[in-house]
C-alpha cells in the first residue's frame, strides 16, 4: 500500500480530544477501516477503501481538522505537549502555552514545524524543517532551519522568537520557498526579521542538548496530584476500531479530555483519577492488551506500513532478547526508504546495484548516542543482517562505557565547588525539593555530577514521593 492509498489526519501539536477522535474513528471504519496507524509526525493514518471523499469533507469540517490524500503534500505540526506530566519540563512550559501557539497556526503548513521542549526526550527537537525549541527565557524559542538533509546541522537563528510569533514566522518562511530560493539561512531569516517583525529576546545561552535517554512510554504510571497516566503501544502500529471506540467512550465518561498522540507511533491518556483506575484495567484486560513490553521492544522507530522494517526489527529484537542484552537507553531505526532519523542507532538497508546480490546493511550511531546532535557516524558497512545483532551488541557496550565515562566529571571529583561545567538544577512541582546535577542526591546513592535525565524513570522525589515527571528544570548554570 502507497501513502496515496492512506487517509492522513492532521492532529495539530499530537492534541486530539476524545470525541474528535471518535468521529475520526468511525470516519476509518465507515470507509472500509478496521483499524489506524499512527504517524512519526503524531498524524492518524488509514487505508482509504472506499473513496468516498464527501464523506472525509464532512468529517473533518466538522470538527475543524485538516487532512490530505496526496501522499506528502501537507505535514502535521509536531510538539511535546504530549510529553507534560510524563517528563521533566521547562519551568514555564504549561498546557495553556502550547494551546494558545498552536491555535494560532491557522494554515495547513507544507514544511514540517516542530514545537518542542528540550528538556525532554520523547518528542525530537530537530525533525522538521522549522525547528522552534523553547529556551529558559519564559515564552521566548530558539529558531533552527534545516531545508536539506545535506545540511549536517540545523542553522540557529541569532535571536529567541516570542512565542505568539512563531506561527507568522514559520508561514513567511515556508511563503519565501527556502528550498527553491536557495537563500542562504541568515540571509532567509533576516528577511523575515524585517517583514514580520516579531518580538524577539537575546540569546544568552547555548541550547543544550538533552541527554537522549530513550522514554518508557507504556503502561499505567503516576503523575503529580495522585492521577496517572496510560501508555499504548501496539507492536505492528495498527490500532483495532474496536478498541479505540471503547477507549473514547471510556474517556468520555471519565471526563478526560484530551487524547495524545506521540511520534513513536503510540497513544498516551493522561489525567486518570485513581477512582477510575480499575475500569482502564479492565478495559485493557477486556481487549487483551498488553503494557509490559520490554524497552527492547519498545524503543524502535519504523517508517509506517513498512513490512519489510518491521520484520527486520522483529528479527533483531528476537536475536537480542536471546542474549539477554540489556539496551536500556537507546533508541534504534529501521531505515528501508527515506526518513528522519531520531533515534541513537539506525540500521540502514543499503540499496543493491544488482537484484542478485545479497541483502547488506550499513549501522549507523548518533554522535555521543544523541540523535539531537543531528551527526551519524557509521558504525559498520555492507553487512549481512545476521551479522547486525552481535554488532548492535558492541555498540551497547560503547554507549555504557562512555556513560560511564561521563558520570563522574573530573571538575566534580577535583572540586566541589567548582562552576566550570554546566550543570542543571530541577525542581518538585509538588514540595520544591531541588535536584542538583552538581551534587547529585546521596540518599538515593546518586553520585555527584549524574545528569537527571540519565537517572531511572523509577526516580522519586526523596521528601515527598513524587514521580520523575513532577520535576521542572530551574536553571542552568
Amino acid at each position: 500500500m502507497k501513502k496515496t492509498d492512506l487517509v492522513r489526519v492532521f492532529v495539530k501539536g499530537g492534541i486530539i480530544s476524545p470525541g474528535d477522535f471518535l468521529k475520526t474513528i468511525l470516519t476509518a471504519n465507515e470507509l472500509g477501516a478496521g483499524y489506524i496507524y499512527l504517524g512519526s509526525r503524531q498524524d492518524i493514518l488509514f487505508p482509504l477503501k472506499n473513496k468516498n471523499l464527501q464523506t472525509l469533507a464532512d468529517t473533518f469540517q466538522a470538527i475543524n481538522t485538516n487532512y490530505d490524500t496526496d501522499g506528502e503534500q501537507f505535514h502535521n505540526i509536531v510538539s511535546s505537549y504530549t510529553a507534560l506530566d510524563v517528563m521533566p519540563t521547562t519551568h514555564w512550559l504549561a498546557s495553556h502555552t502550547y494551546h494558545y501557539i498552536l491555535d494560532t497556526f491557522d494554515y495547513k503548513p507544507r514544511l514540517k514545524v516542530n514545537i518542542t521542549d528540550p528538556v525532554q526526550s520523547l518528542v525530537p527537537l530537530f525533525t522538521g524543517n522549522i525547528n522552534f525549541v523553547a529556551s529558559s527565557q519564559e515564552n521566548y524559542w530558539y529558531l533552527y532551519l534545516r531545508f536539506s538533509e545535506l545540511d549536517a546541522r540545523p542553522w540557529c537563528a541569532p535571536e529567541l522568537i516570542y512565542g505568539y510569533d512563531l506561527a507568522r514566522m514559520a508561514r513567511y518562511l515556508e511563503e519565501a520557498d527556502p528550498v527553491g530560493s536557495r537563500l542562504p539561512y541568515h540571509e532567509l531569516y533576516q528577511k523575515a526579521r524585517e517583514d514580520v517583525n516579531p518580538n524577539t529576546h537575546r540569546i544568552e545561552q547555548e541550547l543544550i542538548f538533552p541527554e537522549a535517554t530513550s522514554p518508557y512510554y507504556e503502561g499505567m504510571n503516576r503523575i503529580v496530584g495522585g492521577k496517572y497516566w496510560l501508555g499504548l503501544y501496539w507492536r505492528n502500529n495498527k490500532f483495532t476500531i474496536s478498541f479505540l471506540k471503547a477507549l473514547c467512550q471510556l474517556c468520555l465518561d471519565t471526563n478526560i479530555g484530551k487524547i495524545c498522540l506521540t511520534p513513536w507511533k503510540s497513544i498516551i491518556v493522561k489525567g486518570i483519577s485513581e477512582k477510575d483506575r480499575i475500569r482502564w484495567e479492565k478495559l485493557l484486560g477486556k481487549f487483551g492488551i498488553n503494557i509490559r513490553h520490554s524497552s527492547l521492544e519498545l524503543n524502535w522507530h519504523l517508517p509506517v506500513m513498512d513490512e519489510e522494517a518491521l520484520e527486520i526489527k522483529n528479527y533483531l529484537v528476537r536475536a537480542l532478547d536471546k542474549q539477554d542484552i540489556s539496551t536500556y537507553g537507546l533508541s534504534f531505526s529501521v531505515k528501508t526508504r527515506h526518513m528522519a532519523l531520531f533515534t541513537s542507532v539506525a540500521i540502514e538497508k543499503v540499496k543493491k546495484e544488482n537484484a542478485d546480490l545479497p541483502e547488506t546493511f550499513n549501522l549507523l550511531y548518533a554522535r555521543d548516542f544523541n540523535p539531537n546532535s543531528s551527526e551519524y557516524c557509521y558504525y559498520a558497512r555492507n553487512v549481512s543482517k545476521e551479522i547486525l545483532p552481535p554488532l548492535l551488541i558492541e555498540l551497547s557496550y560503547k554507549y555504557y562505557d562512555q556513560l560511564e565515562a561521563r558520570k563522574v566529571p573530573d571538575f566534580i571529583v577535583d572540586n566541589p565547588d567548582s562552576d566550570s561545567k554546566t550543570h542543571r538544577k530541577y525542581q518538585c512541582s509538588s514540595c520544591l525539593t531541588v535536584y542538583d546535577e552538581k551534587y547529585g542526591d546521596q540518599a538515593s546513592e546518586i553520585a555527584a555530577g549524574t545528569s537527571f535525565m540519565s537517572i531511572s524513570e523509577a526516580y522519586c522525589c526523596p521528601v515527598c514521593d513524587s514521580p520523575k515527571s513532577a520535576f521542572k528544570l530551574i536553571s542552568t548554570s
